[in-house]
């Protein structure tokens, strides 16, 4: 037996499966407006945009160690840039959207220098302090409505479609896009180079920059491209609100501790985590909301005890005790003889 017996894959029979019901399940979400009622898709399009949320977030604080609890600064600014950028700079709303995305990158720029300096539950602190600055900040500006807010006019919302209809299938099809667009961006993110050094990073970070990995670098870059991923699901959240205000648009509670919950009960550092967790958190939400206060105590009380059981997550203890993945992103090393021989 020798070297070339040997051959390092990225591949497994149970990556080939997943890709299959995957592109299975896509072809029949993007059908959904025809099979499914409007309450059905309303339903589904929040998911996918939660999806979007987490997976990115994911990205941040599960491969680059980046822990924010101030993404909410990012749903908020691209919310508002979607209403300027329509309303005063006469944009389609799609094309408001990319450019939301382009802005929020921008502002990123700045705001990480200034957090970057800050480590572990300061840089935490610190970015939550950033989005609050960004909320007061959006509450000043009269022509978005101050503080009450304001709403979407209807000139801009029929651009979109003349029909309410046509609004509500390109509305989902758009937070379907956004959680396709975001996993995939994710996937072949951490299937390139600065992937692997993001990896290496995340497994020990000692380590990465003895091997002359340009850490700070690659964070940095990692939360310019959240930050403007982020905007564009701000952007389009509130596109399918129709209206913003600042407690809604930088709301902590609904842009990042639901997203905090579902990374971690899914499964932190993983891309099915994130899919997983937003699946459990709507099935909690959906079955539980009518029980008011009780329901995020029981949200509070299922994290406790996935977090005590299952540091990793649950796709993280599936994965720990099956070898399973989903999307292929790990080296396997492959006897080629044997599998010959077989």
């Amino acid at each position: 037996m020798n070297l070339s017996d040997f051959h390092v894959t990225r591949a497994s029979s149970a990556t080939k499966v997943a890709s299959v019901l995957l592109a299975l399940v896509l072809i029949v979400l993007i059908a959904a407006p025809w099979w499914a009622g409007r309450a059905d898709m309303r339903l589904m399009g929040e998911l996918f945009l939660y999806l979007a949320l987490a997976s990115l977030w994911n990205l941040m604080a599960g491969y680059a160690g980046l822990v924010s609890v101030g993404q909410q600064a990012y749903v908020g600014f691209g919310g508002y840039m979607l209403f300027a950028l329509t309303m005063f700079g006469g944009l389609h709303p799609i094309g408001a959207i990319v450019l939301a995305g382009v802005l929020g990158a921008l502002i990123s720029i700045p705001v990480a220098l200034l957090i970057f300096r800050l480590r572990g539950a300061y840089f935490a602190i610190g970015t939550w302090v950033i989005a609050e600055v960004f909320r007061l900040s959006f509450a000043q500006i009269a022509a978005l409505g101050g503080g009450s807010g304001s709403s979407l006019p209807v000139g801009i919302v029929k651009s979109l479609s003349s029909s309410r209809s046509g609004r509500e299938h390109l509305s989902y099809w758009l937070a379907l896009a956004s959680a396709v667009i975001v996993i995939a961006a994710v996937f072949f993110f951490l299937r390139s180079r600065k992937g692997l050094a993001l990896s290496a990073i995340r497994d020990n970070e000692l380590a990465a920059g003895s091997l002359g990995i340009d850490i700070w670098r690659t964070k940095f870059l990692v939360y310019i491209v959240t930050a403007a991923l982020t905007a564009m699901v701000g952007a389009l959240i509130f596109l399918q609100k129709l209206r913003i205000s600042p407690d809604a648009a930088f709301s902590v509670n609904d842009w990042t501790a639901f997203v905090i919950f579902i990374v971690v009960i899914g499964g932190i550092g993983t891309i099915e985590g994130p899919i997983l967790g937003t699946l459990i958190f709507f099935a909690l939400r959906e079955t539980l909301a009518d029980l008011g206060t009780i329901y995020l105590m029981v949200l509070g009380a299922v994290a406790i005890a996935i977090m005590l059981k299952a540091p990793n997550g649950i796709w993280g203890l599936i994965r720990a005790r099956y070898d399973l993945e989903l999307f292929p992103l790990s080296f396997r090393v492959k006897n080629t003889k044997s599998s010959k021989g077989a």
